[in-house]
């Protein structure tokens, strides 16, 4: 129980930290996380672990979008 309260807590940090940052870094997160939690899912992988490895990837692009389009 203990290790599922971490996780909770971890996620409400790294929920925060993407408040601080450009909007297509968590537009990018968003919509990562829902394409590879709809994949994992789908490919029996785990929708879950699909969100998580989604929601990265989508964040990196979204941050290489703001840094490349609004400078």
């Amino acid at each position: 129980m203990k290790t599922v309260k971490v996780r909770i807590g971890l996620f409400g940090v790294a929920v925060s930290m993407l408040g601080l940052t450009a909007c297509g870094t968590m537009t990018g997160a968003a919509v990562g996380a829902g394409a590879g939690a709809a994949v994992g899912a789908g490919t029996g992988y785990g929708a879950g672990k699909g969100a998580l490895i989604g929601g990265g990837v989508g964040a990196a692009a979204g941050a290489i979008y703001d840094i490349t389009k609004h400078n």
